[in-house]
């Protein structure tokens, strides 16, 4: 990350899921926020609840006391943070106890850079005891701190003031930068590229490992890659399959982790009748459009102006 920039550049910015949150916890004993790695949940969570006890699995000693005593994590507290939760699914049951044991009194906040909805033994686990949210990268209102004026189903609804609007802005940097809170502060193309590709191989091939066993990166790669320039389409795993010369079972497995791994997100097809939108077949969207961008092999302004995708 760039470190030129001041403290005030620093400053933590609010997110629109923050209050829905809050008053899902006075209501439920867990609530579960998943999101991509790198969007903010750990920020967020130990802003916002100060007053709960902080724990992350990703700290090797946090780990193991949670395999080893989950409950000793909790003791003299009601309000436990827990970051990084996939990584010791055991814990949900001495969590499920706890709940169950206090009549809901003690209060669970779980976090996951996976889905954890698409991991049967989570959902099963916390069945009927907790309520779920997702936090995706940030959007235009959160970078602007504007948190409080953003409701985009109002903008149908009456006239909006003056004090509301924005002022319009070329979209094409923000394609190619994305809204990945970290990279608020990066301005410089080449690091900004460099960024994504650290992520990619950091991130995404690390836990790649951990969740599956994924022998051919290589293959991972080519399928990202080949689904990258279909983002916002109807997915044909076959015709995938055919260009990247990866099995169709293996181009299925694939795509399911990349949904487990909150990378891309199937948008079910709108329609009235809400039996057809069951029945028609979903549309599949990289949940940052800058990813999306780097994986299609754009990777500066022109490209990205001319690429079939927008038009070009």
């Amino acid at each position: 990350m760039n470190e030129n920039h001041s403290g005030s550049e620093l400053k933590y910015r609010k997110r629109l899921i923050g209050e829905k949150i809050k008053k899902a916890i006075e209501s439920f004993p867990i609530v579960v926020l998943t999101g991509a790695r790198q969007v903010g949940k750990s920020t967020f969570l130990q802003k916002e609840f100060p007053d709960f006890r902080y724990l992350n699995l990703d700290e090797f000693s946090v780990l193991e006391q949670a395999k080893l005593d989950p409950y000793s994590l909790w003791v003299r507290t009601e309000k436990v943070i827990i970051d990084e939760v996939q990584k010791a699914p055991e814990i949900l049951s001495a969590i499920k106890n706890t709940v169950d044991k206090t009549q809901r009194r003690m209060k669970f906040i779980l976090s996951g850079s996976l889905n954890l909805l698409l991991m049967r033994e989570v959902s099963e686990s916390l069945a009927g005891r907790a309520i779920y949210f997702e936090m995706y990268p940030m959007t235009y209102y959160e970078i602007n701190d504007q948190t409080e004026k953003s409701n985009f189903l109002r903008l149908w609804q009456e006239d909006i003031i003056e004090e509301e609007t924005l002022e319009k802005v070329d979209p094409i940097p923000f394609i190619l930068k994305g809204f990945m809170p970290p990279l608020l502060y990066i301005d410089d193309l080449d690091s900004i590229l460099l960024w994504w590709e650290g992520y990619i191989k950091t991130y995404l091939e690390r836990d790649l490992r951990e969740l599956s066993q994924i022998e051919n990166l290589i293959d991972f790669r080519r399928l990202m890659e080949a689904l990258a320039p279909r983002s916002g389409n109807i997915i044909n795993q076959t015709e995938i399959a055919r260009d990247t010369g990866i099995s169709q079972p293996t181009v299925h497995r694939y795509l399911k982790l990349l949904e487990i791994l909150n990378i891309i997100r199937k948008v079910p097809a709108y329609f009235s009748n809400r039996l057809k939108r069951l029945i028609k077949s979903p549309k599949v969207f990289f949940i940052d459009p800058a990813l999306c961008a780097y994986l299609s092999g754009y990777h500066n302004e022109e490209s990205l102006i001319n690429a079939r995708e927008l038009g070009g």
